[in-house]
């Protein structure tokens, strides 16, 4: 068996595109992913899975029908399945999420503005 650590650092500091996920690890049916962002994201939904957003650097809001949350470096947030919100960085920002493994579906729905 080989044991190595994820640096986290590396793999974003090989990132280039924004709002790109990039799978780092896989645990039963879950993966755990880095994604740049800056700017703003589409309104949509997971399909009723939830979503965990953990900010490694910078700050995100994320907007919601009927609200607004900021998270700042070293917080989470999840977001029921299901819901509606809109992601957004005023700066870049570095994100690790976790949600459940989809095969060749990023099981987002877009909504309207």
């Amino acid at each position: 068996m080989h044991y190595q650590a994820i640096k986290l650092k590396e793999e974003l500091y090989k990132m280039n595109d924004y709002w790109s996920p990039k799978v780092i690890g896989e645990i039963n049916d879950y993966q755990f992913k880095l994604v740049k962002i800056d700017g703003d994201f589409m309104w949509h939904n997971h399909q009723g899975d939830d979503k965990v957003f953990i900010v490694l650097e910078g700050e995100m809001f994320i907007d919601f029908r009927d609200g607004q949350v900021k998270i700042s470096k070293g917080e989470m947030f999840i977001v029921p399945g299901g819901v509606e919100h809109k992601p957004f960085a005023k700066r870049e920002s570095n994100i690790m999420l976790m949600e459940p493994k989809r095969e060749g579906n990023t099981g987002d729905t877009i909504t309207s503005q």
